[in-house]
């Protein structure tokens, strides 16, 4: 093993390390939430029909941020709650794409017009992708 191969595996590790703390603590507010409100969930934030839901879906992972590995913890939680394919498709997509919390910063460094448009087609494809995946896989109701 080299020097620089072993230098950068113990920065890797480090790195890794210090997120298992901030992952956990995510995963479990989020477990800790859905098992306190999972009627609150579906019945309040979804369940308003196919399309609407999947554009509800993109609007609450666009405003959301945490890492993208949450999103599925908390898609397959959402799903468990009755809470539509297409809806929760289009919340990870757009919970990994679209960046409302950090588009200031993303304006400053790439552009206003690069990053509104750069969104939006973000916000657009999440909802596009949202209903295509339901319905390749039969589950559009």
């Amino acid at each position: 093993m080299s020097v620089a191969f072993r230098l950068a595996l113990v920065k890797t590790l480090a790195n890794f390390a210090g997120m298992v703390p901030i992952l956990l603590g995510m995963l479990l507010l989020i477990s800790l939430l859905l098992t306190l409100f999972p009627e609150a969930i579906s019945a309040r934030l979804f369940g308003h029909g196919l399309v609407l839901d999947t554009v509800l879906g993109a609007v609450y992972g666009g405003i959301a941020i945490g890492q993208p590995m949450i999103s599925y913890v908390l898609g397959g939680e959402l799903l468990g709650a009755g809470v539509g394919l297409a809806a929760v498709t289009a919340l990870i997509v757009s919970w990994v794409s679209v960046g409302v919390i950090h588009l200031p910063a993303e304006a400053m460094m790439a552009g206003h017009r690069f990053a509104m448009i750069r969104n939006g087609l973000a916000f657009m494809a999440a909802i596009a992708v949202g209903l295509l995946v339901a319905f390749s896989m039969g589950r559009l109701a």
